[in-house]
């Protein structure tokens, strides 16, 4: 059996091709934050996934990435990250791009915030932070593609160096008592 990122890419895309057949309004950015987040970071048997090499280690995300994709999983995530075109045009502005070559992207003209957007922000189900040696916010926004009464509660799996904060602690969509 064949695996890395040469391999992965057709299954991810024919993924992301029954997802979109499944659910026809999702955008490519929904579709992707619905493989991520619901990825295995065990194998399909629930146990640990070990690094390639030698000696043999437990794996860390830097050995498995993403995770292993879940097809059955990524077509009912519950919540989504979710970027319409705004949210592209604000990550192109905070990788510094020029107004020029935005618009020559988006069709039309774009002048970016005075303010740049910090890349931190983008609505991305992960997380990057240059510096951990201060403290940061950052803001994500979620959408519900699960059941109309829903709650979801925050699990964190903070790393060793770091303390994590999420609020709201619990989401509630439509559910009345």
């Amino acid at each position: 059996m064949h695996s890395g990122t040469s391999m992965a890419t057709p299954h991810v895309s024919g993924i992301a091709a029954l997802l979109k057949a499944i659910h026809p309004d999702w955008s490519p950015a929904s579709i992707k934050s619905a493989i991520v987040t619901t990825a295995w970071i065990n194998n399909p048997s629930g146990f640990p996934i070990f690094a390639e090499g030698s000696p043999q280690k437990l794996a860390d995300p830097f050995d498995y990435g993403g995770g292993i994709a879940n097809p059955n999983g990524a077509a009912h995530p519950g919540l989504v990250y979710d970027m319409g075109t705004d949210d592209y045009v604000n990550y192109l502005c905070a990788m510094d791009y020029n107004n020029t070559a935005i618009s020559r992207l988006t069709g039309k003209p774009t002048v970016c915030p005075t303010e740049g957007p910090s890349i931190l922000n983008i609505n991305l189900p992960s997380i990057t932070i240059p510096n951990l040696r201060n403290s940061v916010t950052l803001t994500r926004t979620v959408t519900n593609v699960g059941a109309s009464n829903s709650i979801y509660r925050v699990v964190i799996e903070a790393p060793f160096c770091c303390s994590v904060l999420v609020e709201p602690y619990v989401l509630v969509f439509n559910y009345t008592t």
